[in-house]
């Protein structure tokens, strides 16, 4: 299982490499105000891409922070009761597994 693992990291490493070696045009973006910026397009993907991550970490941080307040108060974050997944906690699945 572990080299099987090692194949499949190797093979998106090796398709993403591929993909920047493909997109190295110059590609121009332009902003607001007559601004603009010239880079190779796997940049720009790039740079997107990171935008995204961080759009999306920020628009997580409210929940973090509700979390981390009942967890300080000794509450459970989740005070809704819903049966527990872990195993050896609540009723067995019906299927046998």
């Amino acid at each position: 299982m572990k080299y099987v693992a090692w194949l499949l990291k190797a093979a998106i490493f090796f398709t993403l490499f591929a993909f920047a070696l493909n997109n190295q045009q110059d590609v121009t973006v332009h902003f607001f105000f007559g601004t603009h910026w010239t880079a190779p397009l796997v940049l720009v993907v790039l740079a997107a891409f990171a935008a995204g991550l961080v759009v999306g970490a920020i628009g997580m941080v409210p929940r973090w922070w509700k979390h981390r307040k009942a967890v300080a108060r000794g509450l459970h974050a989740d005070p809704g009761g819903a049966p527990s997944t872990l195993i050896g906690q609540g009723t067995p699945p019906k299927h046998g597994l």
